[in-house]
């Protein structure tokens, strides 16, 4: 057992797979779904979801996601980009018009619509 006390991290051995998160309930969850039969990406998505209710501070539906994936060994790796995208009526020339160098962080131009639930949806497909 690792002493908690020093820097460093526990050493860890599996066979069948493994999860980290930064909470051990979100972790536990995703483990569940492993030992049920489910893959990696839905072990990921239930502890993404977990973690906005265990840390709600930290994270949340109503963020970003993003993920790298590989559906065999022998396929390439895939990036999905769960990021938010700008409202379609944002345009920059129109922040440029009003005498803006960039976007004003502290205005409805600098919020963008949250991607983590079509990012969650895409990477269950």
């Amino acid at each position: 057992m690792r002493d908690f006390h020093l820097p460093g991290r526990s050493a860890v051995f599996a066979t069948n797979g493994m999860v980290a998160t930064s909470h051990p309930l979100a972790a536990a969850t995703a483990i569940d779904i492993l030992k049920a039969g489910g893959n990696a990406a839905d072990a990921a998505i239930a502890a993404a979801v977990l973690l906005g209710i265990c840390e709600p501070q930290m994270t949340g539906i109503g963020g970003d996601m993003f993920a790298l994936v590989q559906k065999d060994p022998t396929s390439d790796v895939m990036a999905l980009n769960g990021s938010g995208r700008a409202p379609l009526a944002a345009n920059a020339a129109a922040l440029r018009d009003a005498g803006h160098g960039t976007v004003p962080l502290y205005s409805v131009d600098a919020v963008t619509i949250p991607g983590a639930m079509d990012g969650f949806c895409t990477l269950a497909k």
